[in-house]
């Protein structure tokens, strides 16, 4: 069997694993079902990936979009990796080509929908000889999620039919409830959770609030025009918004295209195909965008309204900065987003927990806590440290010793046996005489009224403070009853020290600061060769007819800069290069590379040229002639680089007994500089050069 590393340094290009990947595939491996919770860019696909290629037979991928399936298809056959999709754009015949080579042992991953899954379970599925399934974006399979997909629930059926063989099932997106429903309608058998950390600090979070529109959309064309040609994407709230915005921003000079689910298919099609392909940096788009695109280079996204829960704007934020690199993300949003957003959820199904998602959403918006620290604690992760990379951390505010304050609360939360919501709980510690804290004798616990000194809204502020952070879950499914989590126990039981922001009403999310214009500063080499490798890229793409990430991402471009590979063991050392992408483009990039450098050398001195080429061991005379000159300006040459300290073995050009000679006319004429009587003594026996070479040496030892 094949060793999973080897695999993904050959195939892939990486010289070692992220964090989990490695435990997960050999959890594969070893025939078992996951869970696999992984932060967008977090290298998910690897998991299933690679025992694809380790196992004999077939690994079916469920996915829920052709553009997702047709991204990493791509990605895999840039590879070397045989890999193909079928979806309802396909022909018949093209299917059942498809089917053929996946039943005959020409394949190794085949992409599939889960409406295409539905149609074939009881017919060519049962033919094709499977050792692996994986279920990408499982949240789907939730309720409880932003993208509820009815169809991925037929995948329990799917499990029971192929009971012998491994389920894995992976998602960057979970609250808690998701995550029971993942385990449970997908049938899968113990599976194993694996959590990786969400943290993505490569995204730099910011939060604008009620910003006139004047003023916003200065900012925003600012913002963009400041990030030259760099991908990005602006998610607006309605299709009407992202068609404003895109004629708002090509009115200022910056190209942009809008999208949304009332452009017919074709357009769509283009539109993300010209964004994928770097032909078009800016789409402006409702928050169906995005969510099929591996595109590991966009550089930014900004929302230009309130999104309407965290999980979709965790996911929507992901779509920048993918590849590692630094990346921007900001959000705007004003109050007449929430009244909109709140009528939308009252109108739906589940209507209780949609507003309190939509609570934490404005929560996050409004909060004067670092807003990684928050994200972080939604998806339960705890980060005790202040993430330093986001608008409130760059602004802080005041802050105080939150530890005794907390307690009480979570103290009172802990004697209700963890059955309150976040406003009977004030009332609790502010000592209410309301009917709901007598008739459940809440007024007879020890901490009835022991926060009386605090105001109900200072008591609200700390309590949903304490939610961000991750002293606090809400259990959507109980009621939104409060519960402890495992950081708000160290906080009650252990003494842990935390710190609050003090409560200030009028506290306001700092606006970006504005910069004043500076002349445009030249471009280091390494950016000029930076530039150059990615118009190599693109040409490379556009002859192969796949997005320029594919080739090679921004990351590898960065690392080639630095690096600066000449042969194909250097190349192949670079992040993400492996052996069928060095074959296929590695003689591209490395002579590229050496032009630049060839380009970029200092300019050598006329002895510095003939110093290389006596490095090289070429003679005197073949250096003259390489070098159109006279033998004896050569040895003028080597001796001024012996003057100068050059390690220069004189005796490779004149032998002990011509200096012995040269040296003993020297003596016999006397003092001179001058070359001719000495040759003229010599009876000409002696060219110049090697007299010249000796008298250079006769300088060196009297000095």
């Amino acid at each position: 069997m094949k060793n999973a590393k080897s695999v993904l340094k050959q195939v892939f290009g990486y010289d070692s694993f992220r964090a989990d990947q490695e435990q997960i595939i050999q959890h594969i491996l070893d025939n078992k079902d996951a869970i696999v919770l992984m932060p967008t860019g977090g290298g998910k696909s690897i998991c299933f990936q690679i025992p694809a290629l380790i196992f004999d037979d077939v690994t079916l991928v469920i996915s829920p979009l052709i553009s997702l399936m047709k991204d990493q298809v791509e990605n895999l056959i840039a590879n070397g990796v045989k890999a193909v999709f079928i979806n309802s754009s396909q022909s018949e015949s093209q299917k059942n080509e498809i089917l053929y080579n996946a039943k005959n042992g020409k394949l190794k991953l085949l992409y599939i929908s889960p409406e295409t899954l539905v149609a074939g379970m009881q017919t060519w599925l049962q033919e094709i000889p499977i050792s692996l399934v994986a279920i990408d974006e499982a949240h789907c399979v939730s309720m409880w999620g932003h993208d509820f997909r009815p169809e991925y629930t037929m995948i329990r059926e799917l499990r029971k039919q192929f009971a012998s063989i491994p389920f894995v099932a992976l998602t960057a997106t979970a609250d808690k409830l998701t995550k029971k429903d993942i385990a449970l309608h997908l049938g899968l058998n113990e599976p194993t959770l694996f959590s990786s950390s969400f943290d993505r600090p490569n995204l730099a979070l910011e939060v604008m609030g009620n910003i006139p529109k004047k003023d916003k959309v200065k900012q925003i064309v600012d913002f963009i025009q400041s990030q030259e040609d760099n991908s990005g994407i602006m998610y607006c709230l309605s299709r009407k918004e992202t068609e404003d915005w895109a004629t708002i921003l090509r009115n200022n000079g910056i190209a942009a295209e809008h999208y949304h689910a009332g452009l017919n298919p074709d357009e769509r099609a283009k539109v993300q195909e010209d964004f994928v392909k770097d032909d078009v940096p800016v789409i402006c788009a409702t928050i169906a965008f995005g969510m099929g695109i591996d595109k590991s280079n966009v550089r930014w996204v900004i929302h230009t309204n309130l999104p309407k829960n965290m999980e979709g704007y965790y996911q929507e934020i992901g779509r920048a900065g993918r590849d590692g690199m630094p990346s921007i993300t900001r959000l705007y949003y004003n109050y007449k987003d929430v009244v909109m957003l709140k009528d939308f959820a009252s109108q739906g199904e589940q209507q209780e927990i949609l507003l309190e998602k939509l609570d934490r959403m404005l929560q996050y918006a409004e909060a004067s806590t670092c807003r990684r620290r928050i994200l972080l604690a939604y998806f339960g992760e705890e980060l005790t440290e202040n993430c330093g990379n986001c608008d409130v951390c760059k602004n802080p505010p005041a802050y105080v010793d939150g530890t005794i304050l907390a307690q009480k609360a979570l103290s009172a939360i802990k004697r209700t046996e963890e059955k309150v919501t976040a406003n009977l709980l004030i009332d609790i510690l502010r000592g209410a005489k309301t009917a709901a804290i007598y008739n459940s004798n809440f007024h007879q616990l020890k901490t009835y009224g022991i926060g009386s000194d605090l105001n109900w809204n200072t008591w609200s502020h700390h309590i949903t403070e304490m939610k961000n952070i991750g002293l606090i879950e809400v259990a959507y499914d109980e009621h939104m009853h409060l519960k402890i989590s495992p950081y708000g126990n160290k906080v009650l039981f252990e003494n842990e020290k935390i710190q609050l922001t003090a409560f200030n009403r009028e506290y306001k999310v700092a606006e970006p600061k504005t910069k004043t214009k500076k002349e445009p500063t030249p471009l280091s080499t390494q950016e000029v060769l930076f530039n150059k490798l990615k118009l190599l890229r693109r040409k490379l793409a556009v002859e192969n007819n796949v997005p320029p990430y594919v080739i090679f991402t921004d990351a590898s471009l960065h690392e080639m800069t630095l690096e600066l590979p000449k042969n194909s063991d250097e190349f192949l050392a670079i992040s993400g290069v492996g052996i069928q992408k060095l074959e296929n483009y590695g003689r591209d990039f490395m002579d590229l590379i050496k032009t630049h450098l060839d380009d970029n050398r200092p300019k050598l001195t006329t002895y510095e040229e003939t110093l290389i080429l006596l490095k090289e061991n070429k003679t005197v005379d073949e250096i003259a002639q390489a070098r159109n000159m006279q033998s004896t300006t050569v040895y003028s040459h080597i001796a001024k680089l012996f003057q100068e300290g050059y390690p220069i073995e004189i005796e490779n050009f004149v032998s002990q007994e011509e200096i012995n000679r040269i040296t003993q006319i020297v003596s016999e004429i006397g003092e001179t500089v001058a070359l001719k009587p000495i040759f003229e003594a010599l009876n000409g026996e002696i060219d110049y050069g090697k007299i010249r070479l000796t008298l250079t040496i006769l300088d060196r030892a009297e000095v």
